[in-house]
């Protein structure tokens, strides 16, 4: 195959953040050319029908953190974008038969909480407090380039945040659910670690503040978008082609082109190379600097700390058909909204998310996992026929590779738990479900191209956090090869539907482009 026109930029990659770091390139009057690997762009941020007559988000499902900036530039409500606003936030049942009921009114939520214990109702607004001036201290960044814990401690030298700030470096998340909350059940409600996975671990906090600095989010771009995720892409997509930028699917990349030290466009497996001034790579690090260049492209000090980068943290993903919703009833009434259910999270305790943390890092699925399902169609109802729903779980942990067998051959067995874990609440689950299907790491890795199966590119732990993603020294989006950029959620500020990696690392770009 020959050589194919030049172009300014391509971005090797359709995930969200490739389609958004192209866009805003386009609207400066590049050419730009997105190349995606499969037949539709949106990478872990697309709709599927995985059923006959069923169609899911099939592995982002929440809209939470899109930033308003990029909403707004690239005009997405007019492309099709929009979200429906979820009242209550979550429902939380609990093996006993209680509930909780999460809200956006911290009243209400209160309210419900009081139900469990009087303290921690009372301790609630101390707890939003903290998050926000958690988030406070991150979220200015976001759309920025990251800065050093060190230019962050100076900032804050002097001041009230400084203790804050320490104890953000210091504090594990069990300690800190425990300091606000007394009863169990409230505690397993409120406790998170993400990609840190042990809730014990100093950092966990720190970790987690990236996923609070959605407080900031304008409230009608949070919650269920219709259509599934991958709205947001097709939106993305149609924005930026009305921007001049073009795409190109089923078109896989199998090598950044590289002369002397800089990156002049990409060769496809079919052999056609395209050529360009620059390259721009919505991959994870590892995909991109371990496969897409060769070796000797790269220092060996830097392919070396490319090699060590952290994807440690894996978990599932479960979808089915259900042919009616499933009844929680001993949890909660009869006649209890349908909507309450879009969004359920099961976690009874601190000690049984440990659990669920530590058996995955002994390589073994966790026997009683943490469980966030969601029921989108309860509110969206283009996903399927009226009547029938789909559902699909999130589960932590799992372990990137088993201790024993593969997950090839255990697949079946370890789906058919977790319908037995949600049989716990819903028991007539089984009866409801038409089909389903379990993504393992494995399986992410093949569909999304994720290595291990990492949903946020890397962990999000404290060595591969702010000025520290994706390598210290190396925040910048650029990498040793000139002309080579990272776009993905890799780079600062990380995962999340944000498509603040995108932004970033387009406005890098542009700061140099000459």
């Amino acid at each position: 195959m020959g050589t194919r026109r030049e172009f300014d930029a391509i971005v090797v990659g359709g995930g969200h953040n490739g389609l958004v770091c192209a866009g805003y390139l386009a609207r400066a009057g590049l050419s730009v050319l997105v190349l995606e690997r499969r037949s539709f762009v949106g990478g872990a941020v697309v709709t599927e029908e995985l059923f006959p007559g069923y169609r899911v988000s099939s592995c982002s499902y929440i809209c939470h953190l899109l930033q308003s900036k990029i909403i707004d530039d690239f005009e997405l409500r007019q492309h099709g974008f929009e979200v429906y606003r979820l009242e209550p936030s979550r429902f939380q049942p609990y093996p006993d038969g209680r509930c909780l009921f999460l809200w956006d009114s911290e009243e209400q939520t209160r309210e419900a909480i009081a139900r469990f214990s009087t303290h921690d109702a009372n301790a609630f607004p101390a707890w939003q407090s903290f998050w926000r001036r958690a988030a406070e201290l991150i979220y200015p960044y976001f759309l920025t380039s990251p800065p050093t814990i060190a230019e962050l401690a100076a900032k804050a030298r002097g001041t009230p945040d400084e203790e804050f700030l320490d104890r953000l470096l210091t504090t594990s998340m069990k300690d800190l659910v425990t300091d606000y909350f007394d009863d169990p059940a409230i505690q397993g409600a409120f406790i998170q670690a993400q990609d840190v996975g042990d809730p014990a671990a100093p950092g966990s906090v720190w970790c987690y503040s990236h996923i609070k600095c959605d407080l900031f989010s304008r409230p009608e771009d949070v919650g269920i978008v219709k259509g599934g995720m991958g709205s947001i892409a097709q939106a993305l997509a149609h924005s930026i082609e009305s921007l001049g930028a073009t795409i190109q699917t089923d078109a896989t990349v199998d090598r950044v082109l590289v002369e002397n030290g800089q990156a002049f466009g990409v060769r496809l497996d079919d052999g056609a190379e395209i050529t360009s001034r620059i390259v721009i790579s919505n991959g994870d690090p590892k995909q991109t600097l371990l496969k897409l260049v060769d070796e000797t492209d790269l220092p060996t000090e830097f392919f070396r700390r490319a090699k060590r980068l952290k994807t440690n943290t894996a978990y599932l993903k479960f979808h089915a058909a259900l042919s009616r919703l499933p009844d929680f009833s001993q949890s909660v009434d009869q006649d209890v909204n349908p909507r309450a259910l879009a969004n359920i999270k099961v976690c009874p305790s601190i000690e049984y998310f440990e659990r669920s943390w530590h058996e995955a890092r002994q390589g073994r699925p966790a026997s009683d996992p943490v469980l966030e399902i969601q029921i989108p169609s309860v509110y969206d109802l283009t996903l399927t026929d009226a009547g029938r729903h789909v559902m699909s779980i999130w589960v932590l942990y799992a372990p990137v590779q088993l201790a024993e067998g593969t997950w090839e051959s255990r697949r079946q067995e370890v789906g058919e738990k977790l319908i037995d874990c949600v049989s716990r609440y819903a028991p007539d689950v089984r009866d409801c479900i038409v089909d389903w299907s379990l993504f393992t790491p494995i399986d992410l890795e093949r569909r999304v191209g994720l290595t291990d199966g990492n949903i946020r590119h890397l962990d999000m732990v404290p060595d591969q956090f702010l000025a520290r993603r994706p390598l210290s020294g190396w925040s910048d989006y650029g990498t040793p090869i000139d002309g080579l950029f990272l776009c993905g959620a890799g780079t600062h500020p990380g995962g999340e539907v944000s498509g603040a990696p995108g932004h970033n690392a387009a406005h890098s770009i542009l700061s140099r482009w000459s």
